[in-house]
């Protein structure tokens, strides 16, 4: 999220206010949506349930449109939104790390937090392993830290990774996302769990 105020007195509070505002809303809209079911986020691996594929596949593209219209307006100055840093071999194994744990606890950070704002006690335990798991990696950092420090190619963008503009970009993304959600389709009625659906 990038900066509302860069230059005034009162910048960092209203900053933290509005990302607070946006994260309770996020948190509320997870709730609302049922993503504090465990269940339902582990159908997206089994296929009975594909949700939360055709959510963040939409919010990605919102998020790049919007702020590609916004960037063209002035209104949203793309220089001060945050680009993570990427490191080819850490990013591939905390990909399959967080993949794993999504798959066997049944939630993401975000979504734990959710459910456990609500007292899910699988959530608990969930955030309970990650908590473990933050303070092992801490620990353990200065045994791996030449590892986490390989393969550095800085904030760089999968667009101009690839090539692309970004209005290219957004398009081939709206293109794949699309054949998603067909995909989706299928696999939810090939893999259709009635006991578990009705539950959700």
């Amino acid at each position: 999220m990038a900066p509302i105020l860069t230059s005034s007195e009162t910048a960092g509070f209203i900053n933290l206010l509005s990302a607070f505002l946006v994260g309770t809303g996020f948190g509320f809209a997870l709730e609302q949506g049922g993503f504090s079911s465990s269940r339902k986020l582990a159908g997206m691996f089994y296929g009975y349930d594909t949700t939360v594929l055709k959510v963040f596949f939409t919010a990605a593209i919102v998020a790049m449109i919007g702020s590609r219209i916004l960037s063209s307006l002035d209104l949203l100055d793309m220089d001060l939104v945050f680009h993570n840093h990427y490191y080819i071999g850490p990013a591939i194994i905390g990909g399959i790390i967080m993949g794993a744990g999504f798959i066997m606890g049944g939630f993401c950070p975000g979504t734990g937090i959710s459910a456990a704002a609500i007292g899910k006690i699988d959530a608990f335990v969930f955030l309970l392993g990650g908590g473990i798991g933050a303070f092992l990696f801490a620990e353990t950092y200065p045994l791996i830290q030449d590892f986490m420090d390989s393969g550095y190619r800085g904030p760089v963008k999968l667009s101009a990774a690839l090539g692309l503009s970004d209005t290219v970009f957004i398009f081939g993304v709206t293109v794949i996302a699309a054949g998603m959600f067909w995909i989706a389709e299928k696999a939810e009625k090939k893999f259709a769990r009635p006991d578990i659906n009705s539950e959700l």
